[in-house]
């Protein structure tokens, strides 16, 4: 079912709907602990800001700019998530 959907579909989008549906599996018919919405932005969102902090040289600036969002939402993420 989930195979057909998006052929044009991107690897991270890919990456993220084989992740999620492993998930399901290995709960093998419980209900998740926690909102699952929530769950993967707290784990896709640490490694992303770091990414592309690395892409951008260590420019929070520039950092913002790629990630599409305001500097300080940035700085409050950085703090949140522990990133230097």
């Amino acid at each position: 079912m989930t195979e057909d959907i998006g052929i044009n579909e991107n690897d991270i989008a890919k990456h993220v709907r084989k992740a999620v549906n492993d998930y399901f599996k290995d709960l093998d018919g419980e209900e998740p602990s926690c909102g699952v919405y929530d769950m993967v932005l707290c784990c896709v969102e640490k490694p992303l800001i770091e990414t592309v902090l690395h892409h951008a040289g260590g420019n929070q600036t520039r950092t913002a700019e790629l990630l599409g969002i305001n500097r300080n939402t940035l700085r409050k993420k950085m703090q949140d998530h522990r990133i230097k």
